[in-house]
């Protein structure tokens, strides 16, 4: 697998496939509302389109990075969204770098987001379809975020060595500037968990995708194959197409 590795101003062109990497925290979040219970995440464009859905469709749940702010009922925290009962629910979530990235790649065959979270289970879906090529888009501070770097670079090495270990991908994260502005409070809108949180690797089994539905990019839960169907997988022709997954 040809893996590139570029920040979301690096973009020039639509990749096939792209993973859009944001561990602190807004794919760390996404992956907290659907073990909450959300039914589907749409990933808003600006605020004052998650309002504007918010408007609509008052029974959906928006969140935003910073602190609480008036129209939105949440804030992009795994700390504090894992308290949250989203049985059923629509989450609008519009964060500064993480939805930016996945919006930055809508026209790809195939969009996945990921954290160290749900790794494990991006990289089996990108290990059985032996893609020849992806794109993984560092999203946080312009490209050069460590601890989304790492999580990327980790994920590539895993979709090609099973047996990568992911020690040296986690330090760096845990060592990066977001961890500590985060354990710091530098950042507003934080729990004391959310560092462990974002670094608790393979917490979730499910993989997440990201398509357009009705000109909004919808971000789903997508059930990794298991290992023991991986080989009977990669024997099957590969699609010529986009490349679609059922949803977990």
């Amino acid at each position: 697998m040809d893996a590139r590795f570029l920040g979301i101003t690096d973009l020039t062109e639509a990749p096939s496939v792209a993973v859009v990497v944001d561990v602190m925290r807004a794919f760390t979040v996404a992956a907290w509302a659907y073990a909450q219970g959300a039914e589907k995440i749409v990933l808003a464009e600006s605020l004052d389109e998650a309002l504007a859905l918010k408007a609509r469709h008052p029974d959906w749940v928006t969140l935003k990075d910073g602190p609480p702010a008036p129209g939105f009922d949440a804030v992009n925290s795994p700390g504090l969204l894992r308290s949250l009962d989203l049985g059923g629910r629509t989450v609008v979530q519009k964060t500064t770098a993480g939805t930016v990235g996945a919006l930055a790649v809508k026209e790809a065959s195939l969009v996945l987001c990921a954290g160290f979270v749900v790794a494990e289970a991006t990289a089996r879906l990108l290990r059985t379809r032996e893609y020849g090529s992806v794109t993984f888009v560092v999203t946080g501070d312009d490209g050069h975020a460590d601890e989304d770097l790492a999580c990327a670079q980790y994920i590539a090495r895993r979709a090609t060595e099973a047996g990568t270990d992911a020690a040296e991908f986690l330090r760096r994260a845990g060592e990066s500037r977001a961890a500590a502005e985060l354990a710091e409070g530098v950042r507003q809108g934080v729990h004391p968990d959310d560092v462990a949180l974002c670094l608790e690797l393979d917490r979730f089994s499910f993989a997440m995708v990201a398509t357009l539905e009705d000109s909004l990019m919808v971000l789903r839960p997508c059930a990794a194959p298991s290992p023991t169907d991986e080989a009977s997988d990669r024997a099957r022709p590969l699609p010529s197409g986009p490349t679609s997954y059922s949803a977990s």
